[in-house]
């Protein structure tokens, strides 16, 4: 509760000052110095165009190689408060940033060889008095590193210990004589994979590794090892490294294609975190099928991994980590010194120490730290590396211990060598935490691994422990929830027998590893032995596994289909609707409602509606060339006609309202004599372009195969979708000058108005073909047909609902309104109205 209470604080306090003085906790001067190298940045910026050697920038802060050098800060002032271990001794340290790359340790490491008290490295023959600057080095993280620094140390035989270093080579003696790690190499980790495979009866997998050293000898390692068990490897492969480059992306591409091919269902992944982070990624986003991925301890509980999104998706997950532990006392300790550097006076002190150790050679150490918070890396107090960096730290302190023979009373001050600490640490054993620690022969302290499990619980990620590796193998099984419905263990072996449909696709470069592939949709095998899958005839098709072809049905809209009839049943209701406005408006002709509405051209515009209605009937049944060619002309043309009366109207409406001061006679001329003449113009310009539609570009009919697996789709085609937009934009145009016309026309409240009813009729129109053109270019082609038949009935169904049923309305329950004073009423009132405006 009181960590509890002081992490908040720490918090509070961090979030009111802003920067801290995190940067300069690196260094403390000591009796003994360790050198630290630790991954506080990653990504270095601009490598490859580096012309000058001057110092790298490392692009952002990497937090948990942060953690990681806490971790060793930590440990050395506990042993430095104890009276043990180190009785009157002080050690010191100076931790550097790795940056995960080469070009950066190096420095560093170079500083670390300099002669003590001095910023230079004597070239001389024999260094056995030469007392370099750092008495061990902890670190570094990754193995890529490790082979760099070693030859540098192991020439000085100055101790090296890795807390993550895996690789098998760095077990050489001969070339690395004083490098050591506090976690088991990769051949004990194969080792552990290769069991854990054989355990689970899969012999048929595909393997990956990083593009470094870890990757290429654990990857190597292990292929070798599964190969002598009797494991096919289908697939192997190294991820790239920098997936920032295009060529790197490609090969990743191929890599996830290869598996994906191969259809393998358990994927050992030998890398480091990155590399999986981008492959599981691609993996997610191309939607590939679940599998099982067995991890290294590399990657199994990283953050960088496990934070992908949808990262449940990939499938059953099971590795390996390194039996570690929590450090006891860290979480407390981080808290008090995220407490501590928020003080001016703890600052100022950390400052000295850090100019005391010479701070100005490689300058400010993770300049980015002074921004980070406690909240920033409190869920990674927990890290199980952080134990291998204490135990490190610890196999150092206990060396020196035996070196200068220190008793309860104290330690010899005859000063110590780093070669002369080399011999102790090839035997070294020791306890810590009631836990005992050995070198085994290939300085490495081998503490087995935990078999770890990713279960998922509403969503969050939980770390199951299912088993244990460290000579032997031990696992419960019934706690692994594989990815299958049934919860049954995925099959993943080398071949089975074929069933008839099916051929045999050699997996890998084992020709007894094959898979049984089913032939797919419209192929066929077409012999008992055949090694591939022969494609049907176009007219023809194949169901999955099939072992012969069948010839196409037709596809097109049928009458008796459920969405034929539904249609013909609306198409029904248009005809009956436009039918008995039309009977409507003939009885009451000569009434001053009908007249008002255009009299006979009312009629005309409703037969014209009539047919368009009828011509949707083209749509249905076969598609022919003659249907093809005339069922859009048909329908432009009766909308064109229709249309052609609300255009007159609105120009004798626009005349009336906003052309009262002018001359009578165009109005005059218009809605009498002249009206049937305007009609007949406009009719006979969409005719002409209707006519070069036809004979020019028209649609004809045209037999698809490739939308349906086993139907031919015969469907009309529209040749250019120019010449459609041109017929179709003439009646747009028509009905855009009719809302024009009207949609600013105004009339007293409760009083008739046929200008709204043009105005929302066109209104209507264009809501309609929106729809319609969203929907058109989003239904399946087979679907098309259908989609135009019920826009054309929508666009029918606006105009009658928006412009003759409000008046057949009228005729039949307000005969009132329907008289000449009514009319005069509203002719006089509306003048007084406008005025008002």
């Amino acid at each position: 509760m009181v960590r509890l209470l002081l992490l908040y604080l720490s918090v509070g306090c961090s979030v009111a000052h802003g920067r801290t003085c995190m940067s300069a906790q690196f260094k403390k001067p000591g009796d003994y110095l360790l050198g630290g190298l630790f991954p506080f940045g990653m990504n270095a910026v601009n490598l490859s165009t580096r012309i000058e050697p001057n110092v790298v920038v490392c692009e952002r802060l990497y937090a948990t190689g942060l953690v990681w050098a806490l971790g060793m800060k930590f440990a050395i002032d506990q042993i430095n408060n104890s009276t043990s271990l180190l009785p009157g001794i002080k050690l010191g340290y100076e931790i550097y940033d790795s940056c995960l790359e080469p070009v950066v340790v190096i420095q560093p490491s170079l500083l670390f060889l300099t002669k003590e008290g001095s910023t230079g490295i004597d070239v001389l023959c024999n260094y056995t008095d030469y007392q370099t600057r750092v008495t061990a080095v902890i670190g570094p993280y990754v193995s890529d590193l490790a082979l760099i620094t070693a030859k540098l140390f192991s020439f000085f035989l100055i101790p090296q210990v890795s807390y993550g270093a895996s690789s098998e080579r760095l077990s050489s003696e001969e070339y690395y004589p004083s490098f050591f790690r506090t976690v088991p190499s990769d051949r004990n980790q194969s080792e552990g994979l290769v069991q854990l495979l054989d355990a689970f009866g899969w012999n048929w997998i595909a393997a990956l590794g990083s593009e470094n050293e870890y990757g290429r000898e654990g990857l190597g390692s292990f292929s070798t090892l599964a190969t002598a068990q009797g494991i096919c490897v289908a697939y192997e492969a190294l991820i790239p490294a920098d997936l920032s480059l295009p060529q790197d992306q490609k090969k990743l591409e191929k890599i996830i294609r290869y598996i994906n091919e191969t259809q393998v269902n358990v994927i050992v992944l030998f890398s480091v975190d990155r590399p999986v982070q981008a492959l599981l990624k691609q993996w997610i986003h191309h939607g590939l099928s679940q599998k099982v991925w067995v991890a290294t301890e590399a990657w199994v509980m990283s953050d960088m991994v496990t934070s992908i999104p949808n990262i449940h998706t990939i499938g059953t997950v099971i590795g390996f980590t390194i039996k570690g532990g929590i450090v006891p006392g860290f979480q407390d300790y981080v808290t008090d010194l995220f407490a501590s550097i928020q003080q001016e006076s703890f600052c100022q002190a950390s400052r000295e120490h850090s100019h005391d150790a010479d701070s100005a050679v490689l300058g400010l150490q993770c300049g980015h730290c002074n921004d980070i918070s406690l909240q920033d890396i409190s869920h990674l107090l927990e890290d199980q590396q952080i134990y291998a960096v204490y135990v490190a730290v610890y196999s150092m302190a206990h060396a020196l211990h035996q070196a200068l023979e220190c008793t309860a009373q104290g330690c010899s001050k005859t000063p110590v060598k780093s070669w002369q600490l080399v011999d102790i640490m090839e035997s070294l054993q020791f306890t810590l935490d009631n836990q005992t620690f050995t070198m085994d022969p290939f300085h490495s302290v081998n503490q087995g691994y935990d078999i770890m499990f990713w279960s998922w619980v509403k969503g969050r990620l939980q770390y199951v422990a299912v088993g244990e590796y460290q000579t032997s193998l031990s696992i419960n099984t019934s706690q692994i929830r594989f990815h299958n419905m049934d919860n049954k263990k995925p099959v993943s072996t080398c071949f089975q027998r074929c069933e008839p449909g099916q051929i045999k696709r050699v997996k890998g470069f084992h020709l007894c590893c094959y898979d049984c592939i089913d032939c797919e949709e419209n192929t066929y095998q077409s012999a008992k032995e055949a090694l591939f899958c022969t494609a049907c005839p176009e007219h023809q098709w194949a169901p999955v596994r099939s072992t012969q072809c069948y010839d196409r049905s037709e596809r097109y809209l049928f009458w008796d289909e459920p969405l034929v009839i539904g249609l013909l049943i609306m198409m029904f209701l248009a005809i009956v609707l436009t039918c008995l406005s039309t009977g409507l408006f003939l009885k009451n002709l000569n009434t001053p409602l009908v007249q008002a509405s255009g009299g006979t051209r009312s009629i005309f515009a409703l037969l014209c509606l009539l047919v368009m209605c009828l011509s949707l009937c083209l749509h249905i049944g076969k598609p022919t060339a003659a249907k093809c060619m005339v069922h859009q002309p048909i329908y432009a043309l009766c909308l064109c006609a229709c249309f052609s009366t609300f255009f007159v109207k609105s120009l004798e409406i626009l005349l009336l309202t906003e052309f009262k001061s002018g001359p009578q006679s165009p109005l005059l001329w218009l809605a009498q004599k002249g009206a049937w003449l305007v009609m007949a113009v406009i009719c006979l310009m969409e005719s002409m372009l209707c006519f070069w539609y036809m004979y020019s570009i028209p649609s004809l009919p045209r037999s698809n195969y490739k939308q349906l697996d086993s139907q031919v789709l015969i469907q009309c085609t529209i040749q250019s979708w120019f010449g459609f937009i041109v017929i179709h934009s003439y009646n747009g145009s028509l009905a855009f000058v009719c809302f024009l016309c009207t949609f600013m026309v105004q009339t007293p409240a409760k009083k008739y108005n046929i200008a709204r009813g043009i105005t929302f009729t066109m209104l209507s129109y264009f809501i309609t073909w929106i729809a319609f053109t969203t929907t058109y270019s989003m239904v399946r082609p087979v679907q098309q047909p259908a989609a135009q038949i019920f826009g054309v009935l929508l666009c029918a169904l606006g105009i009658l609902a928006s412009y003759y049923l409000p008046k057949c309305y009228i005729l039949l329950f307000k005969p009132e309104w329907n008289t000449v004073a009514y009319f005069q009423s509203y002719a006089k009132e509306e003048p007084q109205e406008k005025d008002s405006r």
